[in-house]
């Protein structure tokens, strides 16, 4: 099978393709195009008629369906589930932050003792897309004896979690919010899930809770959650992704004493491309077995 890496030609992901079993080609006569380095608006410099199977870069797929590069014709896989762990281990980072009040810490400038304003040890952690990084997230969280409550799309029984509703089931989704000390989000960014945290939702919420998003910024109404932080409503807000993203310099969220921001930066490069290249070698594997491959699109359904 003829495989390309590009339009940037990361050596790592190379070896993965030689690896599993593939052949590295030009553009021009691969089945396969492993892409990375560039936007989706690039894609049509390599496309071609021949052209099977694209595996993305990333988890979600937002940007490729806005640019209407997910063509018929060629079965597009993510790497939805290849950072999970990653994802997770930063998740519990910006939980554990909040819980401890360590940003406030972090940016005195004189000695002040101060009293953690939570602990995640009993608390009720709520998930809103429990998929790869909400199942890791629970393995992270057993040894703080946690109630774990998750929502995702299909409503099937998450391992670790107490209950579990589907994503479209309203009265759920509201018990959820109500009970969770910490809210983590990490749902895919679809037109379902936009917005999904407005101002209803973080008025639902307990007014000591934590919201934590690790998913995309399109799930948060930023005005509608400065206003909650402003006037106190929750605890406060751990965000690696932002609406608008990137933040314009001087925003309130980069100082405001009930939030912090990492700037996207739960998967950093040093981690993803060696994920990456596990995804692509297992992907290169299965498809030249025959077998399913993983983290097929569905360009309907948004991820």
């Amino acid at each position: 099978m003829n495989i390309h890496v590009g339009p940037v030609a990361a050596p790592e992901l190379q070896e993965a393709v030689v690896a599993a079993g593939g052949r590295l080609s030009p553009a021009a006569e691969a089945s396969a195009l492993v892409w990375y380095g560039a936007e989706p608006e690039r894609f049509g410099e390599l496309d071609h008629p021949g052209l099977e199977w694209v595996q993305l870069p990333a988890a979600g797929i937002e940007e490729w369906a806005a640019a209407g590069a997910l063509r018929d014709g060629v079965t597009f896989t993510s790497a939805a589930g290849a950072y999970a762990d990653t994802v997770a281990e930063h998740a519990l980072g910006l939980m554990l932050t909040g819980a401890r009040g360590l940003h406030v810490m972090a940016r005195a400038d004189r000695w002040e003792r101060r009293s953690a304003a939570a602990s995640l040890f009993g608390a009720t952690v709520g998930i809103l897309g429990a998929g790869g990084i909400g199942r890791s997230l629970i393995g992270l969280l057993r040894p703080f004896g946690v109630r774990v409550l998750a929502v995702n799309r299909s409503g099937r029984p998450v391992e670790g979690a107490e209950r579990t509703w589907r994503a479209d089931d309203a009265p759920g989704v509201r018990e959820v919010l109500a009970a969770a000390d910490f809210l983590v989000l990490a749902a895919p960014a679809t037109a379902e899930t936009s917005r999904l945290v407005d101002a209803d939702a973080l008025s639902r919420m307990k007014p000591g809770a934590w919201l934590v998003n690790v998913a995309r910024g399109a799930l948060v109404d930023t005005g509608a959650l400065l206003a909650a932080l402003d006037e106190g409503r929750i605890g406060g807000a751990a965000l690696d992704v932002t609406d608008p993203e990137p933040l314009p310099d001087g925003h309130p969220l980069f100082r405001h004493p009930r939030a912090f921001v990492s700037p996207h930066s739960a998967n950093p490069k040093s981690l993803l491309l060696p994920a990456l290249a596990r995804r692509v070698e297992e992907n290169v594997r299965r498809h030249l077995a025959g077998e399913p491959l993983l983290g097929v699109v569905d360009p309907a359904a948004g991820y």
